[in-house]
């Protein structure tokens, strides 16, 4: 029988993150030689082993738990050790903390024994540097020898990366049969009646030709306070932030500009729609995230025509290696790759947000040109057949098979659950252009460019196509489709795409009303957030990757889109789904978890290979705070609508230092719903945004045309 490749676990490993570098062991500490265990460092396995153990023997493991914001204290004892009693008398605590260059550690041994103990405790190592596509296929690189270092040191070198070890006070072995799996060693030596010693280790990774760095400065975003009735929104927030913080990244070649690596262990570098959607969700804590994010992915905005690559002049690119990205079976994605759908809209639509959220002018206008060159893709290049709508295939055969946000092989299916196959048209993207379109053509006007009316123009006319084209008959009523396949037929699944059409624009409120009823059914919305693919659905399956899972970005936006929209029943629902999947996960919301039913196990079951952190999930607590207080600002227009989600449900929220035009500002919700905000910058009166329609239950569906 062929060997097959898995990729490993995550859910029960233990993560610490200061991006580009992250560290991933068991509950007990141990980082072993299996899985994907190990020290990451931008994209390659620095060190695959590091197991402790006291006299030869691995304590035992009692407790893990954070240190800090890029540290873990895992908590063992050494039962053989110490008096002979059943209370154990001798502990090891071992305090991990990764340092944007490598890793530190710090073995606290503590007795409380009556007589005294000697012992010899040593940290076991290896190093394979395997590339981070080859671990996430399930594989992994022999061993490397070890060679001697100065100071009593060791390390290792291949590819270009440098890897050094050293450690005070300890003994290492580096010979013979220790030359692949490399040994420190100290004696203990701690008197009767109690007493401890601290044993301290680092490992240090030169990289010269990494793609990405730690910034050299802190966040640019407020860290809000907040009150509320349910304190795990509190809670959520909390540790999302500091997730957020050890996520940040930032070009070599401009350290200057932060971004968001997406997330521990697969994809700690930039990808342009998980960069955008993250920074868009992070905007009520300020608006230089988002503007920073732009001027990374303008620097690289496409030129050319390249099939190879995905590359089109104004295109957004997809994902950034420092070399061809191939898991196993799989034909190489190039380092530089644009295969995404989506990215370039959500450029447009972030660098607009941003705007209205009041990114100062001399920021917006030097990033004009680079959203008129993405206007001129959507425009010139993202419609291969002329039909009016956007679509996307691969024309190489080693690119991404899909190519919007769910795209893994099988994602598009049919009620049935036969596979579409491409070009596909997907609905979300449709969405997503009509806002860039006119949101492009706002900033058009606003900064006395040309143009807007051409693009209010196309806008109309995407959303005429799309109403003749999508609408099908479900088993809700009418739907829209998930995708028009290559034939042009809807693939008419009911999927959690059809929610990132609320607040788009594209939809009339009669069909947002009747998206809002669909994604409300117990069948979409039965777990503990939005299922990407009805139960109901042939292709329906609760662990699988795009079709019945739950992802919490995707369950955060479309709560978003509800809550903007005044349907309030329906996105209370899918915050209560997040809430309680934020307890069940210790608040670090993972990439996505299981969409069983709320009933089956009572808590989520986790995705085995899901990321955490992850950036997209981490902000969507932002994005949830945001809903609460229902605070939505247009600077430019001098305007802000206050539209709480909190109230009578959700109870009270007030959050403290929310930021408007760099302005900190207050917000405060009763349990009665009423809603108060002080602080606003001057010339920003409350009022009614006219893309937010008046609150309304769900049950209140307009008449469908």
């Amino acid at each position: 029988m062929t060997e097959r490749h898995l990729q490993p676990l995550l859910h029960e490993l233990v993560g610490v993150v200061l991006a580009p570098t992250s560290a991933l062991g068991d509950a007990a500490g141990q980082i072993q030689p299996v899985g994907v265990q190990g020290v990451f460092h931008a994209d390659a396995r620095v060190l695959s082993r590091a197991e402790l153990r006291v006299d030869d023997r691995e304590p035992e493991g009692l407790a893990a738990g954070p240190d800090g914001p890029h540290g873990a204290r895992f908590v063992g004892v050494a039962r053989w050790l110490g008096d002979p009693q059943p209370d154990p008398t001798v502990r090891v605590d071992r305090l991990r903390r990764v340092t944007p260059d490598g890793l530190t550690e710090e073995l606290h041994v503590v007795s409380t024994a009556s007589v005294p103990v000697r012992a010899t405790v040593s940290i076991d190592l290896g190093c394979d540097l395997a590339p981070i596509e080859v671990v996430k296929s399930g594989g992994g690189r022999p061993a490397l020898p070890a060679h001697p270092g100065p100071d009593g040191g060791f390390g290792w070198t291949a590819g270009g990366v440098t890897v050094t070890v050293h450690a005070e006070g300890a003994t290492a072995y580096v010979d013979d049969e220790r030359a692949t799996a490399p040994r420190l060693a100290w004696p203990v030596d701690l008197p009767a009646g109690g007493g401890s010693t601290v044993l301290r280790w680092r490992l240090t990774v030169t990289d010269p030709r990494a793609v990405v760095v730690t910034p050299a400065d802190g966040p640019d975003w407020g860290r809000p306070e907040v009150r509320a009735d349910d304190r795990r929104l509190a809670r959520l927030l909390d540790r999302s932030l500091a997730d957020l913080r050890a996520l940040r990244l930032a070009d070599p070649a401009h350290p200057e500009d932060v971004f968001l690596g997406a997330g521990v262990p697969w994809y700690l570098t930039l990808f342009g729609r998980d960069s955008l959607w993250a920074a868009r969700m992070m905007l009520p804590l300020g608006t230089g995230l988002a503007a920073s994010t732009l001027r990374v992915l303008a620097r690289r905005q496409g030129t050319r025509v390249d099939p190879a690559t995905g590359e089109a002049p104004g295109k957004i690119l997809h994902e950034l290696r420092r070399h061809d990205f191939a898991l196993s079976g799989e034909l190489p994605l190039p380092p530089v790759y644009y295969g995404t759908v989506d990215a370039t809209m959500l450029w447009v639509n972030l660098l607009h947000d941003a705007w209205r959220w009041g990114l100062a002018a001399d920021q917006v206008e030097p990033l004009l040109p680079h959203m008129e060159a993405a206007l001129g893709w959507l425009g010139e290049h993202a419609d291969a057949d002329g039909d009016g709508l956007i679509e996307y295939v691969d024309t190489t055969g080693h690119g991404l098979a899909n190519q919007g946000w769910k795209d893994s092989g099988d994602s598009v299916r049919f009620a049935d659950g036969t596979i579409a196959q491409a070009p596909i048209v997907l609905a979300e993207v449709q969405g997503y252009a009509y806002e860039a379109a006119m949101n492009g053509a706002a900033l058009l006007d606003a900064f006395d460019r040309p143009g807007g009316d051409a693009w209010r123009e196309y806008a109309h006319r995407l959303a005429e196509r799309f109403r003749a084209t999508f609408w099908v008959d479900g088993r809700h009523g009418p739907q829209p489709a998930l995708a028009l396949d290559r034939d042009k037929r809807p693939v008419d699944s009911l999927t959690s795409n059809i929610g990132h059409l609320l607040g788009t624009g594209l939809l009339d409120d009669a069909e947002s009303a009747q998206v809002a009823k669909l994604l409300a059914t117990e069948e979409m919305s039965g777990g503990f957030g939005l299922r990407t693919m009805s139960r109901e659905d042939g292709g329906f399956s609760p662990l699988s990757y795009h079709c019945g899972s739950v992802w919490t970005h995707d369950t955060a936006i479309v709560l978003g889109g509800l809550a903007r929209a005044g349907f309030h029943d329906a996105a209370r629902t899918l915050a209560e789904g997040l809430l309680r999947t934020a307890e069940a996960f210790d608040y670090r919301l993972p990439e996505l978890f299981g969409g069983d039913d709320r009933d089956a196990l009572g808590r989520p079951v986790p995705y085995p290979a899901a990321c955490r952190p992850q950036a997209w999930s981490a902000a969507s607590a932002v994005l949830l705070v945001q809903a609460a207080v229902g605070l939505y600002p247009d600077v430019p227009n001098g305007l802000v609508a206050l539209r709480p989600l909190a109230g009578p449900e959700l109870g009270a929220v007030a959050v403290s230092g929310l930021r408007i035009a760099g302005t900190p500002v207050d917000v405060a919700v009763t349990s009665y719903g009423e809603v108060s905000l002080t602080n606003a910058p001057a010339g920003l009166a409350p009022g009614h945004l006219p893309t937010v329609p008046a609150p309304r239950k769900d049950t209140e569906a307009l008449p469908f045309r």
